[in-house]
């Protein structure tokens, strides 16, 4: 029976990019070689190594090959763990992440930079045989490639004898003798002799899942020990393997073929322009991205199932009531009572319900951050300087479509911290600090909220450089005099930036404004803090999903709308000696010392023409981007949880709103968004009156 592996490639490369980024992670804290992180990093080379042999991915189990035996020589310490040597690892996790993501979406990784790194591993390995001779790797174990007890030109034996006895539950976790076997047949000459005698006396005893057979191999050629090792080196804890030479002078002198890579099902590992095999063919399909496919706590789903079972009962509940009408109408008014009870049931069955389902599509946002070690490292050691960067609350969670989002403005976050805000070494020295910098990234939850903040203990921002940039672009007229907020908040205008020179990190005004408008897009808000000398403090709010959210509804006209909950401070009716008005300009609403401009919806959305504020109008007070705008609204008719769809993808994109919902009566109601109000107002003073 042939298995189709091609099943379980996304499987194999979602673990890998897994184990890269563990293994990225544990050579950022490799402390003078700390043998359990250099046995940690190991293992996952070791693994990606196995798996791409297994499923044809030759080009990647060499390169791995040569990675792997560099570990081995530093858990052994016969090589240091030098800062160049874990440069040098770390640029062939790159590698290997690329050949990763080419094999995933059917390309091809750069072979010239493939062929760089593979050299230079090989250089570092000293006098040891190249990682990759012809694209096949040498055994594991060896420096050289070869067993002290091999034979070839040296007069040892010419083969071995390999006593190969598995457990029953073998195959019970996808592993295949006859794999193997085609394996060791590349190696050598190989004659098989089956041992039967395990096999169960009668049919009802035999289970054809179980492993029933045994084998001794004879391999006559060249191949070495630690190759035929190799090859059941994922097996050897299910198994009883023993492996002997054969006497020498025995029968057949044929010459092996090329070392094969562990497991490999196919053929033995092909060089980098060799075709790959069907398996590794089958990845083309598979061009879904890492975040395709998400792990779930298994007791998220045991919760689910749990809410489930509870609907199905007040179901049952709600049916009886129905029936117990049918046949005896006059019970109607104590049926009427059980009829609100279930109804009551049901409502806090489907929040529970929607609950669980949500749990389950929420990821910790280590994710994200565990890219950001490598981002500090490989900046800081680009511009000379020394920084020290801290992870808090990693473990924090928020909806994966939040989440895959926000890896870029994080990006451009961290990397403005570490390029403008921490200073050279010798600078912070001379302003009493400790040459190395340090920069936080930290997520807690607050309210409805997920919380980001990036810190740092660099100068901090120059308010009046940052006013003298905004000037020379235009961005502040020569009679404006903002204060030192309002001067920090130009750091996100379009083509601002403060650096003296252009250079590959920053310096062409790109990035700030972007990373605005991208956590809008996410429902949230950024904000800035800086103190000149002590550093800067960059704030991310976002909402814990993008799916569903609490809605207060409101009446404009004949109109129902829909306001985040979160966004409102108040609701109140006006009184007449609060309200002012200015020549072309928005009504403002004095409110405890703070005028607030007053937002006409109907008007704005262009339901009616404007028309005078009724002395007793009634108002929602809403707040987003640091910005308060008073709605004039009609009613307010209570608060829900809305399911929010978007309306750019089935009609287009409405200025001021967040989206759409269908209420409860099946009519659609608009998501207002309140930032973009309060800019469509700011632009239309005419109508929004």
């Amino acid at each position: 029976m042939s298995i189709d592996m091609a099943q379980f490639i996304d499987a194999f490369l979602e673990e890998s990019f897994e184990g890269l980024e563990r293994m990225e992670t544990e050579l950022l804290a490799l402390d003078d070689g700390d043998p359990e992180t250099l046995n940690t990093i190991f293992r996952c080379a070791h693994s990606i190594k196995g798996g791409a042999g297994t499923f044809g991915f030759g080009a990647i189990s060499g390169f791995t090959h040569g990675v792997e035996t560099l570990l081995d020589r530093m858990r052994n310490g016969e090589q240091e763990a030098a800062p160049d040597t874990v440069n040098l690892l770390l640029r062939a996790v790159d590698t290997l992440r690329a050949q990763l993501h080419a094999a995933r979406d059917g390309g091809e990784a750069d072979p010239a930079e493939v062929a760089e790194v593979r050299a230079l591993i090989e250089a570092h390995l000293g006098d040891a045989a190249p990682a990759s001779e012809a694209g096949n790797p040498p055994a594991a174990g060896g420096n050289d490639g070869t067993d002290a007890s091999s034979g070839g030109d040296h007069g040892g034996p010419r083969g071995w004898r390999i006593h190969f006895r598995p457990y029953a539950d073998l195959m019970r976790t996808g592993n295949d003798p006859l794999r193997m076997f085609e394996v060791l047949e590349e190696l050598g000459r190989l004659t098989v002799h089956c041992d039967t005698d395990r096999l169960p006396d009668s049919v009802d005893a035999f289970d054809p899942e179980d492993c029933h057979l045994a084998w001794t191999l004879e391999l006559e050629g060249d191949a070495t020990r630690d190759q035929i090792q190799e090859v059941f080196e994922w097996v050897e804890d299910e198994c009883d393997l023993e492996i002997e030479p054969l006497e020498s002078g025995g029968e057949s002198g044929d010459e092996p073929t090329a070392d094969a890579p562990a497991l490999t099902p196919e053929t033995a590992a092909p060089s980098d322009s060799q075709p790959e095999t069907p398996a590794a063919r089958g990845a083309s399909g598979a061009r879904g991205s890492e975040s395709s496919s998400m792990r779930v706590n298994t007791g998220k789903i045991d919760a689910l199932i749990d809410m489930v079972g509870e609907l199905v009962i007040t179901q049952s509940m709600l049916t009886d009531i129905s029936e117990q009408l049918e046949e005896d109408p006059s019970q109607m008014e104590a049926q009427i009572e059980r009829l609100r009870t279930g109804l009551g049931e049901l409502e806090r069955n489907t929040r529970e319900l929607q609950e669980s389902v949500m749990s389950i599509r929420m990821v910790p946002i280590a994710q994200v951050f565990n890219r950001f070690p490598r981002l500090v490292h490989d900046i800081s050691g680009q511009l000379g300087k020394q920084i020290e960067l801290t992870l808090k609350g990693e473990y924090t969670e928020v909806d994966k479509t939040v989440m895959e989002h926000l890896g870029d403005p994080l990006v451009h976050l961290v990397r403005n911290a570490v390029d403008h805000g921490i200073e050279m070494p010798e600078e912070r020295a001379a302003a009493g600090k400790p040459e190395t910098g340090q920069v936080t990234l930290e997520a807690f939850h607050r309210g409805g909220n997920v919380v980001i903040e990036i810190r740092d203990d660099g100068k901090g921002m120059d308010a009046d450089r940052i006013l003298a940039k905004a000037r020379d672009a235009g961005l502040v007229g020569p009679n404006q005099h903002p204060d030192r907020h309002e001067i920090l908040q130009l750091i996100f205008e379009p083509g601002l930036s403060t650096a003296d020179q252009v250079s590959d990190l920053s310096g062409r005004g790109v990035g700030m404004d972007v990373v605005k408008k991208n956590i809008r897009g996410l429902g949230g808000n950024v904000e800035l803090e800086s103190e000149p000398g002590k550093g800067s403090r960059l704030t991310i709010r976002l909402p814990l999903t993008l799916s569903i959210m609490d809605g207060q509804l409101l009446k404009i006209g004949e109109e129902t709308f829909v306001i985040p909950l979160i966004a409102i401070v108040e609701s109140l009716q006006t009184l007449p000696e609060s309200v002012k008005q200015a020549f072309g300009k928005l009504p403002l609403y004095r409110l405890r010392d703070e005028y607030i401009p007053i937002v006409d919806l109907a008007a704005l959305f262009g339901r009616t023409e404007p028309s005078p504020l009724p002395e007793r109008a009634l108002l929602v007070v809403a707040e987003a981007d640091d910005q308060r705008v008073a709605l004039r609204v009609d009613d307010l008719l209570g608060q829900q949880q809305v399911v929010i769809k978007t309306l750019e993808t089935n009609f287009r994109k409405v200025p001021g709103t967040a989206g759409a919902t269908i209420l409860g009566d099946g009519q659609v109601a608009l998501i207002l968004d309140v930032a973009g109000i309060a800019r469509m107002a700011s632009g239309r003073d005419t109508r929004a009156a």
